[in-house]
């Protein structure tokens, strides 16, 4: 009995030792504790992140692009023939006219009486005494006395001190004069092919050319 005890022991010991070399233990890899907490800083709300970074934003765009404007002529036909020899040229261009105050004129003038033939006897009185005078015919004015136009203020006044001496109540209006002039408006994707060669060329062929450097709607087209 003793030595089979002592036996069955042996075999425990011996079956033991079989399993481990069959299936030994392995141990479980377990992640430092510094680096399990460096990835839990690394995980983040949403609402806890950094505002994203803005887009860049994009340039403010231009008020208005500058074109190249030749003429400053008086005559449209001028210009249109211009336009023609740029076009020839594959130059993409288009006529505009401009209008700019030249002058003011003053008008003095007596106002519309109740009826024409009212009028018609104050501009017979006003011929009488040699005082160069009209009937207006059209306008807000109509059948009123024209007593002329002049360039000058003071000389207006002049004549209408005159007037109101012999009895007359003479008003004034100012006279605004435009002057329209005509121009080739050259479109910016054709400005750089406008060299200085041709643009002396053109001065040559059309007297009185100018050019100038505007926005591209600054001047209303003439058609």
């Amino acid at each position: 009995m003793r030595w089979m005890f002592l036996l069955l022991i042996v075999l425990n010991l011996f079956y033991y030792v079989w399993h481990q070399q069959q299936a030994p233990l392995r141990p479980k890899s377990v992640a430092p504790l510094t680096l399990a907490q460096d990835s839990k800083r690394d995980i983040q709300l949403l609402s806890e992140s950094d505002e994203p970074k803005r887009r860049d934003q994009p340039p403010p765009s231009v008020a208005g692009t500058v074109c190249l404007f030749l003429g400053g002529f008086e005559s449209e036909s001028t210009a249109a023939a211009v336009e023609q020899r740029l076009v020839s040229l594959d130059i993409r261009s288009r006529m505009q006219s401009m209008d700019a105050a030249a002058e003011v004129e003053y008008w003095v003038y007596l106002p519309p009486l109740a009826s024409r033939q009212a009028s018609l006897r104050q501009l017979k009185e006003l011929q009488a005494r040699k005082i160069d005078s009209y009937i207006i015919t059209q306008g807000d004015l109509a059948n009123g006395i024209s007593l002329g136009i002049f360039p000058r203020e003071d000389s207006a006044r002049g004549v209408m001190q005159r007037l109101h001496d012999a009895g007359y109540d003479a008003e004034l209006r100012e006279l605004p004069r435009s002057h329209r002039s005509y121009w080739v408006r050259i479109s910016p994707e054709s400005r750089q092919l406008v060299s200085d060669s041709l643009l002396e060329s053109l001065a040559f062929d059309f007297n009185g050319l100018q050019h100038q450097l505007k926005q591209c709607e600054s001047i209303a087209t003439a058609r």
